[in-house]
């Protein structure tokens, strides 16, 4: 071979392999790097994460740590009253921009007894039969190779450590295939999130300095319900609400006493009732003022493919409640959520008692527009208008004598909604990216149903933020059996390392 010929086959195979970088097998890659991590995602998985126990979570805390140290992250925490948050940080040479990244840690209380397993915290890899139901299967077949559709059980399974170890395959994968961000990291983990993440609106404020980034991406959440690459621009914001109504000052024999004493679980769901109407709107005046779809917006709602019949199938409804035109429209609303309701004992344990007291718990998810004081409020005086003397304690001795109906309202605020543009920069840029990854335009959701606490860096740092969900939607988050579809979790890797590897 002559000098010259010989010159030009070697440029040509090193442009291949320049090529071959740039444009790498992300469905080859990811799969080999998701099968390398179940080993670590076993680990993470095994941590016990009820923020309501700050030792578990110290120990969280610490696993993170040292999960980002190992991959080049400075890693720092930031202090609030109860535990910390903790901002993992990576520069690379002349990166212009600072992409701040949101992961939770923390995960939902359990009741082990509900579990179809020996324990919560042990990660349990299943696969269905032809019967439909899920049978265990040995964990260590994933470490050979996996198929898509095995399911690993676990609290934090999808909600979120499943996206969060992801993130730390695709950061290995990125490594592997010597292909630097042009763009700085800051990851920032939250371990109060199923709490409310009560600490974090005062801490985006206090360290501000050190979470400034030109953008924020959410790695949380599930994918659109037809389980279709997705990118979601918003998502809901919700505040608390506790109402008890006092009856007797003990329980009392409800035969003994029935149709003398009132009985305050009675008059609670009379309450309740009173605020919706048949079609599941709410009749509180003024609830829903200030909430206006513009035509443009309903039609590009109108694009995101949902199969109305197949949602109402899944959830085993009739009918929808009759808000909004559709599914995408009934999301870009407040709502009035009764999520728990308490007054004695049902069951094996029930008793011929009328109770002392009856307790609601009430969530209110809020949308763009919405005035978390004004929505409190309007209930408040709802309340109060229907004959109730309200306080937020026990009742004295003084004020149960004078007043017929006494009630006890509790209130609390925990984050306000988001909404970023799709033509946002991050919104072009993540677009491109999952384009890469799946060789299609993502569905691209308006706002999410669910709420995750991004207003505090929006509005305090100034940034937009959009959230790439990557779970399945059938996930069971926040109840028992909480899973992640094995395939998911390697797209969840695919698609993170397509963000990385995009420039900015």
């Amino acid at each position: 071979m002559n000098k010259s010929l010989w010159l030009s086959v070697v440029i040509i195979i090193a442009a291949g392999h320049i090529f071959a970088q740039k444009n790498p097998d992300l469905d080859k890659v990811a799969a080999q790097y998701a099968t390398q991590s179940f080993r670590e995602f076993y680990e993470m998985l095994s941590l016990p994460n009820d923020a309501h126990f700050p030792q578990d979570i110290e120990r969280n805390v610490q696993w993170c740590e040292q999960a980002f140290s190992k991959r080049g992250f400075a890693t720092q925490r930031l202090n609030t009253p109860t535990v910390p948050l903790l901002l993992a940080e990576r520069k690379v040479k002349n990166g212009k921009k600072t992409v701040l990244i949101y992961l939770q840690i923390d995960g939902q209380p359990v009741e082990p007894s509900q579990w179809q397993q020996e324990n919560p915290w042990k990660p349990t890899l299943k696969e269905k039969d032809v019967s439909g139901n899920w049978n265990t299967i040995s964990y260590e077949r994933l470490y050979e190779g996996f198929d898509p559709d095995w399911r690993i059980f676990s609290r934090s399974t999808s909600d979120a450590k499943g996206p969060a170890m992801a993130f730390l395959a695709a950061l290995d994968a990125q490594q592997s295939l010597k292909i630097q961000p042009n763009y700085n990291i800051k990851v920032i983990m939250d371990f109060e999130e199923e709490l409310g993440s009560p600490n974090l609106p005062p801490a985006v404020l206090k360290y501000k300095t050190e979470l400034a980034a030109d953008m924020l991406i959410i790695y949380d959440g599930p994918r659109h319900v037809s389980n279709q690459p997705t990118l979601s621009f918003g998502a809901r914001g919700i505040c608390e609400i506790t109402l008890t109504t006092f009856g007797p000052r003990v329980p009392v024999h409800s035969g003994n006493y029935g149709n003398y004493t009132p009985n305050p679980a009675m008059r609670l769901a009379r309450l309740l009732a009173s605020m919706k109407d048949d079609a599941g709107r709410v009749t509180i005046p003024g609830f829903y003022d200030g909430i206006v779809l513009t035509e443009e917006e309903k039609a590009i709602l109108k694009q995101v493919p949902d199969n109305e019949i197949e949602i109402r199938k899944f959830l085993g409804i009739a009918k929808a409640d009759d808000i909004g035109n559709n599914f995408q429209e009934s999301l870009q609303y407040p709502t009035l959520n009764i999520r728990g309701m308490d007054a004695l004992f049902i069951g094996k344990d029930a008793r011929t008692l009328i109770p002392a007291t009856a307790t609601a718990e009430i969530d209110i998810r809020l949308v763009p527009g919405s005035d978390p004081g004004r929505l409190i409020g309007l209930v408040k005086n709802h309340v109060q208008e229907n004959g109730y003397y309200l306080i937020d304690r026990e009742p004295t001795e003084e004020e149960r004598m004078q007043y017929e109906r006494i009630a006890s309202f509790k209130s609390n605020f925990s984050y306000a909604a988001f909404q970023t543009s799709f033509n946002s920069e991050p919104g072009i840029w993540l677009n491109k990216a999952m384009i890469k990854a799946f060789g299609k335009e993502p569905i691209k959701i308006r706002m999410m149903g669910g709420s995750i606490p991004i207003s505090p860096f929006v509005t305090t740092l100034n940034i937009p933020a959009v959230s790439v969900p990557t779970v399945n939607a059938d996930n069971n988050q926040h109840a028992e059996n909480e899973n992640i579809r094995v395939g998911n979790y390697a797209d969840a890797v695919k698609t993170f390392l397509a963000i990385l590897i995009e420039k900015l």
